[in-house]
């Protein structure tokens, strides 16, 4: 036997294994101008997008660049669209004519639906195309040597999951206040919990205020989670704060506009949740309440004619610390996961 060859492979094989298993679970939330598109790279190379901005190629021209450029994909295999709003579901006809677009989740067709999304979005060519619901957790390769990563519905449609045997129950319930019922598409919204080892993501589209209390009222569905992506762009319709209370994120990252998104009551929410250590924003709000935004450094795009930087996390292979950057103004800060 040739002692040295077999050493070399040995060696080879150990160092293949460790680059693959030090693979990092990555999302990136793209300058859409106001509407969204988070995109997430797993630690299997598989590409989740969670809606895709809006029409006319702007947007899907930045998503694909991002996932181009920066993450080196060839295709998307999932795309979960929250909600039929043209800022969320617009882009992703656009898209799949530069990247294929393999699997679509949706809300489909259903009882009470008003609102449906445009023929371009319902005919672009995909694999497949399925019905989200409440307590599915969307199939997601694992990569070996990395921790379990799950990405679950806990509600759409306004309806929700059954409550897990350790739900905690949510003690300020009592003195819910509550808004005036949304009509819209908004509150159908699909309602999305990555968890990555101890990492946990939290996405709700654009869910509204009363339907997001039934998310932490009579008890917590979602339990507490590390990143909350601000619901619908920082409007105050939405982020009940009884909400980011009981979820107790450390980062918030906002996918807002100049003039959309970054309302006062949101801002300050955010600024009273003790645990929340870090606000990240696309956008600096630049109307005239502009005092309501995160610091400058934690802004990707602070003028008004922005240069469509985004925001990036990259959660390391032993789910323990993440770090949430912009890279085009080199700016980052590292947050260490929380122990449940």
């Amino acid at each position: 036997m040739n002692f040295r060859l077999l050493a070399t492979w040995i060696c080879f094989a150990a160092i293949s294994f460790s680059v693959h298993a030090a693979q990092n679970l990555d999302i990136y939330w793209t300058d859409v101008e106001g509407g969204a598109a988070t995109l997430i790279v797993t630690p299997a190379g598989e590409s989740i997008l969670i809606d895709s901005g809006n029409p006319g190629g702007r947007d899907s021209k930045r998503i694909f660049e991002i996932a181009d450029k920066t993450a080196h994909l060839k295709q998307i295999d999932i795309l979960i669209t929250t909600h039929y709003h043209i800022d969320h579901f617009g882009g992703a006809a656009e898209l799949a004519g530069m990247l294929p677009i393999k699997t679509v989740y949706d809300n489909g067709v259903f009882e009470g639906g008003t609102e449906k999304p445009s023929d371009k979005y319902k005919l672009f060519p995909t694999e497949k195309r399925a019905v989200i619901n409440p307590g599915d957790e969307v199939p997601v390769k694992q990569a070996d040597g990395a921790p379990h990563l799950s990405i679950k519905c806990i509600g759409t449609r306004q309806t929700f999951m059954a409550a897990p045997a350790d739900a905690v129950p949510c003690p300020d319930c009592a003195g819910a206040k509550r808004k005036p019922d949304d009509k819209s598409d908004n509150a159908n919204s699909v309602v999305l919990l990555l968890t990555y080892g101890d990492f946990r993501f939290f996405a709700a589209g654009d869910l509204t205020w009363n339907v997001e209390e039934k998310l932490v009222c009579p008890v917590n569905l979602v339990g507490t989670v590390d990143v909350y992506q601000v619901t619908h762009h920082g409007l105050d319709v939405s982020n009940n704060p009884l909400v980011v209370k009981a979820l107790k994120p450390t980062v918030a990252v906002m996918s807002n506009g100049i003039s959309k998104g970054c309302g006062a009551a949101t801002c300050d929410t955010l600024k009273a949740t003790p645990s929340i250590q870090a606000v990240f924003q696309i956008h600096k709000n630049l109307r005239k309440d502009s005092e309501h935004n995160t610091p400058d450094e934690f802004i990707a795009n602070l003028d008004e004619k922005c240069e469509a930087n985004f925001i990036h996390l990259s959660a390391d292979a032993a789910a323990k610390t993440y770090t949430v950057s912009i890279p085009a103004k080199k700016v980052e800060k590292s947050f260490k996961m929380q122990i449940r």
